[in-house]
């Protein structure tokens, strides 16, 4: 049996947030969006869940790769969420994303490989001590409601996000050795391309006004970003994605 308590303490609260999309529209006014392509291994813990929720592409040594695509808030790792107090609270808790919810676990792995998620990272304030609420028993999450609510909505969307996918890598051949790179790197590596690229294959939603409310979360963020040069990167995608959105709206 394992056990886990969220203590408050923010820690978590910075850097990169993997969202549903339903979660990505709905607070595209307040997050600098990406979407973020992840390739996983055949081999890998995750691969079977990453398979059934993203898509998959064969390598030129015909290696069959599963790759993870999120819509995700993009903040450079060291950034607190816009979302965050002060006091290390979050301002948008009736209506936070799925992914805090259930945080520690991961839908994009199957249950039964989720255990060391359980271990606080370093700095983490996490109580995980015998005190704190039993989670995890064997290979069971014990309280799944919010793990099953987003391995839902992820579910749901699945049937937009792969016929978007494989567009854009017939369409951009960057897409396949930006991928193959990240792969090569330890630990795993990213490809991360504008929201509107995404946008644009949802016939259904106002993408106009979606547009409008990402070019001022944009712009936000280009501004809290500062001078800071280690942030260089982040400052051109934001500048370079405000002025993709510009032509959706």
């Amino acid at each position: 049996m394992r056990h886990f308590r969220c203590t408050a303490c923010g820690k978590c609260c910075v850097g990169w947030l993997p969202l549903t999309l339903k979660d990505a529209l709905l607070h595209a006014g307040r997050f600098p969006l990406a979407v973020v392509w992840t390739p996983v291994r055949q081999a890998a813990k995750d691969f079977a869940a990453t398979e059934r929720l993203g898509f998959t592409f064969r390598t030129p040594d015909k290696k069959t790769v599963a790759v993870r695509v999120c819509p995700t808030a993009y903040i450079p790792p060291t950034m607190a969420c816009p979302a965050l107090t002060a006091d290390n609270l979050c301002a948008i808790h009736g209506a936070k994303p799925l992914r805090c919810k259930t945080m520690p676990f991961f839908p994009y792995r199957d249950e039964g490989h989720q255990a060391d998620l359980l271990v606080p990272r370093p700095g983490w304030d996490c109580d995980v001590s015998p005190s704190a609420p039993s989670v995890y028993d064997g290979k069971t999450i014990v309280d799944r409601t919010d793990f099953d609510a987003e391995r839902a909505e992820l579910l749901a969307q699945a049937p937009l996000i792969r016929p978007y996918a494989q567009r854009l890598m017939e369409t951009a051949p960057a897409m396949a050795s930006g991928l193959a790179k990240a792969l090569l790197k330890p630990g795993g590596g990213h490809v991360a391309v504008s929201f509107a690229s995404l946008l644009r294959h949802l016939p259904n939603e106002d993408r106009s006004r979606i547009a409008a409310r990402q070019i001022g979360a944009l712009t936000e963020a280009s501004h809290r970003l500062g001078t800071e040069s280690s942030w260089a990167e982040y400052r051109r995608n934001y500048q370079d994605w405000a002025w993709e959105m510009e032509r959706l709206t």
